[in-house]
């Protein structure tokens, strides 16, 4: 299953990602991996989970992404649940391959069954219709 988490800056997406990463470790009989840009959720985010500078990695664009969360998933079979923060600032402000994204990471999704968050800033009247299944504003 993925789920975007979509608002405006300073709308509360982030305090919201923190909340459910933080619920997951304590329910999640596997591991909680959070993705961010930049290293701003080291003190908010359990030491449990794993947090992730997407900057560290190099990683830009859709496809990195997707790579990346993709080997994520490969490389330990016991991940339950995957956080984003800050996607649009990972993959640029392109919705073209924001929806591509979202329909590649719900393939994953199932696949591997691990649940994907997305943070999206944006007004969710600005998003694509295709995405609106997979939409919980704020």
């Amino acid at each position: 299953m993925i789920t975007l988490i979509v608002g405006k800056k300073g709308s509360g997406k982030t305090k919201k990602l923190i909340e459910r990463a933080n619920e997951a470790i304590e329910k999640s009989n596997g591991n909680v991996v959070v993705i961010e840009k930049g290293l701003k959720l080291t003190y908010d985010i359990s030491h449990q989970a794993r947090l992730v500078d997407s900057d560290s990695y190099g990683i830009l664009g859709s496809d990195a992404l997707c790579g990346f969360i993709s080997g994520i998933c490969a490389g330990n079979y016991d991940v339950t649940d995957i956080f984003v923060d800050s996607t649009l600032k990972i993959i640029g402000q392109d919705m073209k391959a924001l929806v591509q994204l979202t329909e590649k990471l719900n393939t994953l999704s199932s696949l591997a069954d691990t649940k994907i968050t997305l943070l999206i800033s944006a007004e969710p009247s600005e998003l694509p219709k295709e995405m609106d299944s997979f939409t919980e504003q704020i």
